[in-house]
């Protein structure tokens, strides 16, 4: 398929830090576009603005004929109350569906790495599914749901494993990482050395607009970058370029304490993914995080 004036696309989690770009994507390409949102003051008001929450069973979508739903909506593991990630990732994305099922062609649910079993050195998209955290299970229990309906309505349906650390301007990266390790705030779990996959918002992007654009539906892709290092390593590259110091370590415990089990354990997983098949389909920008960090970097002043 190839995105044009006369195809319409559904996003939930259109705010956030990939849907919001990957919104301006598809308007670029004068796609008409329908943002579903919770807070309607972010959306893009280029875009048709659906304000829902997912956590409600009615959530009233228009009769409109969607070429593809990318389903992104997720509340992030900082959530601490077990009941509203349920209601919001797993009872949401069955809402979700109850009203998409007669109104689209194609699913993309995007999920992550870490719903994956990390005792295997390299995980592709073969490797079996083992998640290990509340937040990871409720994952998976919502992918396998929409596996199972959209085979049964006949709908296509894709998973998109995106890589633990998606960097760039704005979202966790800025919001969370950059303005913190600023501010001295900011410390690494543990010993640091655990790898991580980082990827460039930019080509998660990319990606996902790849897939359908390709046909390469029914399937699972993983959307990483080319090169892994450890946590440690990819925070100190980034103070390295922003001229500040780079930070101290906290041991998982007290991490634990301060941020929650489950954030920690999902952080400090250490995996290597590979991202062979993604880039059958697409190339990437940024196949190594050094040259991204430089690109977001290089044009402001965050010291």
């Amino acid at each position: 398929m190839q995105f044009n004036k006369n195809s319409k696309v559904l996003i939930t989690g259109a705010n956030g830090f990939i849907g919001s770009r990957l919104v301006q994507r598809l308007l670029d390409l004068d796609v008409q576009v329908f943002s579903l949102v919770r807070n309607r003051e972010s959306a893009n008001p280029h875009s048709e603005i659906i304000t829902v929450d997912l956590a409600n069973s009615n959530l009233g979508l228009p009769e409109e004929q969607f070429d593809v739903v990318y389903h992104l909506a997720s509340l992030t593991p900082y959530e601490k109350n077990k009941n509203t990630l349920k209601q919001v990732n797993y009872q949401g994305t069955k809402n979700l569906f109850d009203e998409i099922k007669n109104k689209t062609k194609s699913v993309v649910y995007i999920s992550g790495l870490t719903v994956f079993d990390s005792k295997y050195e390299d995980i592709d998209e073969n490797t079996v599914l083992n998640p290990d955290t509340y937040f990871t299970k409720l994952r998976v229990m919502a992918q396998r749901y929409l596996e199972e309906q959209c085979r049964e309505n006949k709908i296509e349906y894709t998973t998109a494993h995106v890589g633990d650390i998606v960097y760039g301007e704005g979202g966790f990266f800025m919001n969370d990482l950059v303005d913190r390790l600023k501010k001295n705030r900011f410390m690494i779990p543990g010993n640091g050395k655990y790898f991580k996959n980082y990827v460039h918002v930019d080509d998660v992007v990319g990606a996902l607009l790849a897939i359908i654009q390709h046909d390469k539906t029914n399937q699972s892709f993983i959307i990483t970058g080319s090169n892994h290092a450890s946590f440690k390593e990819f925070v100190n590259f980034t103070c390295s370029e922003i001229g500040i110091n780079h930070p101290k370590n906290i041991p998982e415990f007290l991490a634990k304490m301060a941020i929650g089990k489950d954030l920690v354990n999902l952080l400090t997983k250490s995996m290597k993914a590979s991202n062979q098949k993604i880039r059958t389909i697409y190339d990437f920008k940024y196949p190594k995080y050094q040259d991204g960090i430089k690109k977001t970097f290089n044009k402001k002043n965050y010291k």
